[in-house]
């Protein structure tokens, strides 16, 4: 069993950053893939972003890519998502999830773990 706590999240006006952080606990294992979601109201899950805790392996949505970054520190359990260039758009909840796979996914259901989820608002 895994427990997922998010922080970072807030209001912030459009092309700023923020960097959001999940912290891992529990009966945490470092082959778990991470993967940042987020929902906008109304809207299903949108894959965000994944990574792989042996390998390193990133991956992006065409949305995100060339604006944010995963990032972790398996020394803290702990995967991080810098925000850069903040688009209204990028409004919504954002979730942490974790999956015991050595691949990533991209589909929510695939995920076994959630975090309670942070919000983020960019203002224009």
């Amino acid at each position: 069993q895994v427990q997922l706590v998010e922080s970072g999240g807030g209001l912030v006006q459009a092309g700023g950053s923020l960097r959001l952080s999940c912290v891992a606990s529990g009966r945490t294992i470092r082959t778990y893939v991470m993967g940042w979601f987020r929902q906008a109201p109304g809207e299903e899950h949108e894959f965000v972003s994944g990574i792989t805790w042996s390998g390193g392996t990133t991956y992006y949505a065409d949305s995100v890519k060339g604006r944010f970054t995963i990032s972790r520190d398996n020394y803290k359990n702990t995967v991080y998502l810098q925000m850069n260039n903040l688009k209204p758009e990028d409004t919504a909840v954002y979730f942490c999830a974790a999956c015991t796979s050595i691949v990533v996914r991209t589909t929510a259901s695939e995920y076994d773990y959630w975090g309670q989820g942070t919000q983020v608002t960019v203002s224009s």
